[in-house]
């Protein structure tokens, strides 16, 4: 069957989407093993004191402590052939210690709540993995791949490569991160950016595995194979998370074995020297058992890990990706912040910001703009997409362009209605005449056989050329490149001359200059550049109140257009025409000095300085590989205003685990004074410890709920409301 047969399948007949699947409590084995071992207490407790005889309480109890305690003492056996000593196995022994000395109650009691804890700590770890490994559903099992002749075979998404073209009906789910080759639809992928309505998608444009297309069929290359596929480098970067431990829980874990070694030795002496005095087996026995119980250091252990893997689980949720539960823990410790400009502070992509007719060219700012946009839309160069999308937005028409030419490091030129119209550096078309441009017509094409219409894309660099040529270079850190330079070495402007106003106007600002010219006469100057991200003002006010110390901006930028930004979001710190190894010197200096810096970026020149700071969160949509790989966190949706949900979160991940610890030592300690100085019943012992380890545990939980982001963000909001109260009663 060939493709095109495949195009005329509807909507209605693909596949439903594919729904991310949450783990049943009854799927897990150690909840169906603890509710076995309650569901044979129950009765049997109920028997035992009812005065039944024990032949029909004794085989439920053996039920119990069979179902509740073999999983555990097993562990503990394999833990205890490599040297270590798992607390689970003292757990254990302790219980058939009861028995042995006719204590069947007390061991049953301690091997139920033992289970039952044991079974809540599975549910949270499970629900922390689907909340992520969810993500993995999104993506199909299977793609329809278009052989070279044109047919189609059906394929597992596994067996995809690099340079595979794949086939995407209506209404399907995309199978894999490529590029749009052929056709145009619209593609929802909330599920990725968390943009909440469907993006426009055609030729050129990037799309990622899982998302799902809509009324359009596509033609999609394929850029990565199925492991390196934004869906699977999520749920492989949160899984990395989960087994990289905290500092605070790696410190509880060393120190874990000698404490329970330690605590075996207290029980033997507890247990050896009263019996050798003379005391009672039985009642000693008790004492020790309940000793070592009350003493194992469960709640102590489960103090750390579950608030952090929470708070990892739940920015997953909302679009941020932190690597490791150090990470998390690290992100709270953090006492300044520095910023990368564009990407990080501004978009990665351009916009016109104004627009300026000159003086007798008899055009309005809307016919002017029609002009340009209509000369550039067959570019594709990032600010000629600008301009057109301008055009767009305001919802003009935008007449065909005939003999449409380009010069690198000019601009171009096309025929629009009849007039000429010439787009480009202000450098290029105002001091000097325009020559011939390069025309797809042309009988000698340009070197490197490469398609004339489309040279600007190939020198992007030089299509804005600098005011003079002492003007710096564009560095990777802004792709918007300034028409001017800082200095001394700045020409003066003719005041006279309004077009020359104009450009020295825009590029004050700290935008693009780019000129208009219709029939050879200047028409219009456009200012382009990349806007603010929306809340970008509010998060560096947040940041600095959640910190005590004023964000910093380190950029590449020259001097002008980083301070006009560093006043639109209220950074006075601003350190410009920094290269990569400037940045990481930077922040490595504040590092010598006992700052724990959060470094925040998005480029490839921004990489090393993330690797140097303390800590490193990427803006992750338009953000380079390196630097995505190089970060301990991951802002996906690109929303700037996560950054100070996300510090905040781990503040209160790391409040919770205060508190855990200070619950489990205040408990640990309390039970063991009492067993010691006072009579302690081994089962009030068991409840108080197994309670214990199950209050830190759901207290831990708490991150989990849906209310835990939108409460950080709130606290965010608050702190950068306070910030703002304060800055303005510092400024009258």
């Amino acid at each position: 069957m060939s493709a095109e047969v495949i195009e005329e399948r509807s909507p209605a007949d693909a596949p439903p989407p594919v729904r991310p699947r949450r783990t049943r409590v009854r799927e897990l084995p150690e909840v169906r093993w603890a509710a076995l071992a309650t569901a044979a207490f129950l009765p049997a407790l109920a028997l035992d004191l009812t005065g039944a005889p024990a032949w029909l309480w004794a085989p439920l109890y053996a039920i119990c402590y069979a179902a509740g305690g073999w999983e555990p003492g097993l562990a503990g056996l394999r833990a205890l052939r490599e040297r270590t000593l798992d607390v689970d196995l003292l757990m254990v022994v302790a219980a058939l210690g009861a028995a042995a000395i006719g204590q069947f109650l007390d061991g049953a009691l301690l091997i139920v709540i033992f289970a039952v804890s044991g079974a809540l700590e599975a549910f949270a770890t499970r629900r922390t993995a689907d909340s992520v490994r969810g993500l993995l559903d999104l993506a199909p099992d299977t793609a329809t791949r278009l052989t070279p002749g044109g047919a189609e075979e059906r394929v597992d998404v596994s067996a995809l490569r690099v340079g595979d073209t794949v086939f995407v009906r209506p209404g399907e789910r995309l199978p894999a991160d490529g590029t749009v080759r052929e056709g145009t639809s619209d593609v929802q992928q909330a599920g990725i950016t968390g943009e909440p309505l469907p993006v426009d998608k055609g030729p050129g444009d990037e799309v990622f595995a899982g998302t799902l297309n809509g009324t359009g069929a596509l033609r999609v290359t394929v850029d990565r194979d199925a492991s390196e596929t934004i869906i699977a480098r999520i749920v492989s970067m949160v899984e990395e998370a989960s087994e990289h431990k905290a500092p605070g829980q790696l410190f509880i874990e060393r120190i874990e074995q000698r404490y329970a070694i330690g605590m075996v030795a207290a029980t033997l002496a507890l247990f050896a020297i009263p019996l050798a005095l003379g005391a009672e087996l039985t009642e000693t026995l008790l004492r020790a058992m309940t000793f070592m119980i009350v003493a194992s250091p469960c709640a102590v252990v489960l103090a750390t890990m579950p608030p952090l893997l929470s708070a990892i689980a739940t920015c997953g949720r909302n679009g941020v990706l932190v690597k490791s539960a150090a990470a998390m823990e690290r992100l709270g410790g953090i006492t300044r912040v520095a910023l990368d400009k564009t990407g990080t502070l501004t978009e990665a992509s351009a916009r016109v910001r104004g627009i300026r007719v000159l003086p007798g060219s008899g055009l309005t700012e809307h016919e002017a703009l029609a002009l340009a946009a209509a000369a550039e839309r067959p570019s594709e160069h990032p600010l000629a997409r600008a301009v057109v999308a301008a055009a767009e937005e305001r919802g003009l028409r935008l007449e065909p362009a005939a003999d449409f030419g380009s010069a690198p490091g000019r601009g171009v030129r096309a025929v629009v209605a009849g007039r000429t119209v010439q787009v480009g550096s202000p450098l290029a078309l105002l001091d000097s005449a325009m020559p011939p441009l390069e025309r797809p017509g042309d009988p000698t094409p340009p070197t490197g056989g490469g398609d004339p219409v489309r040279t600007d894309v190939a020198n992007e660099s030089s299509r804005t050329a600098t005011a003079d040529d002492a003007a710096p270079a564009a560095t990777a850190d802004d792709p918007i490149r300034t028409a001017t330079t800082d200095g001394p070495a700045r020409k003066a402007v003719d005041q006279d001359d309004p077009v020359r106003v104009a450009v020295a106007e825009v590029d004050d600002g700290g935008a693009t200059a780019v000129a208009v010219l219709v029939d050879g006469r200047p028409a219009a100057v456009l200012a382009i550049a990349a806007p603010l991200r929306a809340g970008a003002a509010e998060a560096v006010a947040a940041l600095g109140q959640l910190t005590g110390t004023p964000p910093v901006l380190l950029t590449g930028d020259n001097k002008r257009a980083a301070a006009r930004l560093g006043e639109e979001v209220g950074i006075t710190d601003i350190r410009a025409g920094l290269l990569p190894q400037d940045k990481v010197a930077t922040v490595r200096g504040w590092e010598d000095t006992g700052e724990r810096v959060l470094m925040v970026g998005d480029g490839v020149n921004d990489a090393p300085a993330l690797a140097a700071a303390h800590t490193g969160v990427a803006m992750g949509r338009a953000g380079s590989a390196l630097t995505l790989e190089t970060a301990d966190a991951v802002v996906v949706r690109d929303e700037l205003a996560a950054v100070p949900s996300l510090v905040a979160l781990s503040r209160r991940a790391r409040r919770l685990v205060a508190q855990n610890l200070i619950i489990a030592c205040v408990c640990i300690g309390a039970l063991v004074v009492w067993d010691l100085f006072g009579h302690l019943p081994l089962p009030l012992g068991v409840a108080g410890h197994e309670g214990s380890t199950v209050l830190v545990g759901l207290n831990g939980l708490r991150l989990l709920r849906t209310s835990a982001w939108p409460s950080a963000a709130r606290t965010g909001r608050r702190a950068a409301g306070s910030e703002t109260m304060s800055g303005g009663s510092s400024h009258p």
